[in-house]
């Protein structure tokens, strides 16, 4: 059957054309046929040419072979009985430091981080893989396609050069249950991706995460897991999915999450749409940076004893000495071998190695905001985080 019909998106036609190539039909949810209708009705309305609907058709037919596969291996495997013991997690606002922050406990030899190809690919476990597993050379050519088309993406995120071993979002393990529509999971197909408009589910999507996290620990040397994803709006279902994790929180200026934001995705949507509305992309953000500020000060669970607060300008200052402070904080210890691979990190991995990555909070300006109302609105959230003015254009 032909995903496309009368240049529209079947969504009955590409579940049937999944089932058809696995030989398989449990999709882990019952509202999942629901909400992938939803999502096809949404790439439905946006205006693309025959490739382009072609190469929709064959991005969701990924994604949903992905998820029946996934599914089918907790039934050939006792994932469930995997164990998640104290997981550490990085969390903040975008562009404020959790990335480096990820990286770098990546590089511990005792920690285990989320891969790309294992999230991009995660069927079969890795652990019942033998030799060399075919899925990381996949990943590597598919990454060399996501950095030639969003090339600038490497000015601001140069980890992207690490390719199929690059550190995913935690946000990434349910790009096949249609919540979220994320670039790395959609750079074939010309349009932006959706973050907002697709029903949510907080409880159900840390289920899947911890599924994941059972997927690829399973039969593997034991290790602690570092992950790092924008968990803040979700803490409730966070901690009841983890009790026993820790966060360590990174705080920055919100006018400068908002601005360096809004020039990460306008380097990102212009390698795979061409040019966007910055205005409209401006306002977007600063009412997501609003929305999470306003979570993070009314919130109780920011008080929560497992999460540790940190400036990101003290992050900045000392890397090594706050993932220290944070170590310590989980009752693990920052190994001699540990720090000096964090070293090494440091050393052979400079943040503009790519070129530099230039923004200005002019993109807010030019959007009609007033910079000193901004900080002025904001200024309750820095009293209470010690977040000075960061001094940038």
């Amino acid at each position: 059957m032909a995903p496309v019909t009368n240049d529209r998106l079947d969504a009955g036609t590409l579940l049937a054309r999944a089932r058809a190539e696995t030989g398989l039909a449990d999709w882990g949810d019952a509202t999942f046929e629901h909400r992938l209708g939803l999502a096809v009705d949404h790439i439905n309305g946006i205006p693309m040419d025959a490739a382009g609907r072609r190469a929709a058709a064959d991005n969701i037919n990924w994604l949903l072979t992905d998820r029946l596969k996934f599914f089918n291996d907790r039934k050939l495997y006792p994932l469930d009985e995997e164990v998640i013991d104290h997981p550490m997690f990085a969390t903040g606002e975008p562009r404020s430091g959790t990335t480096l922050m990820h990286a770098l406990m990546s590089v511990d030899p005792d920690a285990r981080a989320l891969r790309f190809w294992e999230v991009m690919h995660p069927s079969p476990p890795p652990g019942t893989v033998e030799g060399v597993d075919p899925r990381l050379a996949l990943a590597d050519e598919e990454w060399r396609e996501i950095n030639a088309k969003m090339w600038k993406w490497l000015h601001c995120h140069p980890y992207n050069d690490m390719l199929g071993n690059g550190l995913p979002e935690d946000e990434r393990t349910w790009a096949f249950d249609f919540r979220v529509m994320t670039p790395t999971g959609w750079w074939r197909v010309p349009m932006q991706s959706l973050s907002l408009g697709l029903p949510t589910d907080a409880a159900a999507q840390n289920r899947i995460h911890k599924m994941m996290l059972q997927a690829l620990q399973y039969k593997r040397p034991k290790k602690y897991w570092v992950l790092k994803g924008f968990h803040g709006h979700r803490l409730k279902e966070f901690f009841e999915t983890y009790p026993d994790a820790t966060l360590v929180w990174l705080h920055r200026d919100p006018v400068q999450v908002a601005a360096s934001s809004t020039a990460m995705m306008r380097d990102i949507m212009e390698g795979i749409v061409g040019r966007i509305d910055m205005v409209a992309e401006a306002r977007q953000h600063l009412d997501r940076v609003r929305a999470s500020i306003r979570n993070t000060m009314a919130n109780p669970l920011l008080k929560d004893p497992r999460i540790m607060h940190v400036r990101y300008k003290d992050f900045v200052a000392d890397p090594i000495g706050t993932i220290r402070k944070y170590y310590a904080f989980t009752g693990r210890e920052l190994t001699p071998l540990a720090e000096a691979a964090m070293r090494g990190y440091l050393a052979g991995n400079k943040g503009d190695r790519h070129g530099k990555f230039e923004y200005s909070t002019s993109l807010l300006t030019d959007a009609g905001f007033d910079i000193d109302a901004l900080n002025e609105e904001f200024r309750p959230f820095r009293e209470r985080y010690d977040v000075e003015i960061e001094k940038r254009g």
